[in-house]
């Protein structure tokens, strides 16, 4: 592990990378979970203890390129995947069920984690990027002894619409998700988060492959997100919530949150995706969540 300074160092003298690029020796393959086939990343010991990383909405297991090498040089199994109906995983969704079902919902996102979760060693450590610390808590309500740890990364800090608590728009979001959803791909096709040229240009190409319908089902369930908060914060795990200091959410929303969960709470300089400009940060405060399970 670095030192505090450290890490932020070398948070700092980042560049611009192609993100489609994993580290040497991460390993490929179409998990077949019962939505269907998902992509799926694996790098590190085979023995070691398995970390998971989940991305959210319009995501991908990409997120998390930076991510890798730092916990499988720790001495773990580190794990990503895309969701069901995302980037590399288009081919699985509601249509593959039995019996089929029309949306998108979180039953489906849910099932498919917990399969992922039991191919292999566990417990495991998860992390829940937005939408994904949602359904990582359903997980978590639904099979405890699955779980680690829980690291939530920049989830919505809410119950019901999550998107009335979002900075300076959450009292314009009470609008039909289809529009909700537009709105939120507009602002990422249209990088007002100026987010560098590979970056943008991998999101943009990712974004043409996953369906819009999917979005809007994702989208939807947020705006109708169950109450979780009793069962997290009866789970007996370490828990963490991590946020950049210019999340969509504000930070007394996840710091109240972090109190009803029993979760500490870490904080970086930077905005939604700490996973991209604070890996080592980011790393470093989840190896030490995990030694104090």
């Amino acid at each position: 592990m670095t030192t505090i300074d450290d890490a932020l160092s070398r948070d700092r003298a980042l560049t611009d990378i192609d993100w489609r690029v994993f580290p040497a020796g991460t390993e490929r393959d179409l998990f077949d979970a019962p939505s269907g086939p998902l992509a799926r990343v694996r790098l590190g010991d085979p023995n070691g203890q398995r970390v998971v990383l989940v991305s959210g909405v319009a995501g991908s297991k990409e997120d998390f390129v930076l991510l890798f090498p730092l916990f499988a040089q720790a001495g773990y199994r580190v794990e990503s995947f895309d969701l069901a109906g995302h980037y590399g995983s288009i081919g699985a969704g509601p249509h593959r069920l039995d019996p089929p079902r029309e949306h998108f919902d979180y039953p489906l996102f849910v099932d498919d984690l917990v399969a992922v979760l039991e191919d292999g060693r566990t417990p495991a450590h998860v992390l829940g990027y937005s939408f994904a610390g949602l359904v990582a808590e359903l997980a978590l309500e639904a099979r405890p002894d699955l779980f680690a740890s829980l690291t939530l990364m920049s989830a919505p800090p809410a119950t019901g619409q999550v998107f009335r608590g979002v900075k300076h728009i959450g009292p314009i979001s009470d609008m039909p998700p289809h529009r909700a959803a537009g709105l939120i791909l507009w602002g990422i096709r249209y990088n007002l988060n100026r987010t560098p040229p590979g970056r943008i240009a991998f999101v943009r190409e990712r974004m043409a492959v996953t369906p819009r319908a999917c979005i809007d089902d994702v989208v939807a369930l947020m705006m109708e997100t169950p109450d979780m908060t009793g069962a997290v914060a009866a789970a007996a795990i370490p828990k963490l919530i991590a946020v950049g200091e210019q999340d969509l959410w504000p930070a007394d929303q996840h710091a109240a949150y972090a109190e009803r969960i029993g979760a500490q709470v870490a904080t970086y300089p930077t905005g939604h995706a700490p996973c991209e400009s604070a890996p080592h940060q980011l790393a470093r405060d989840m190896l030490a969540l995990f030694e104090t399970g």
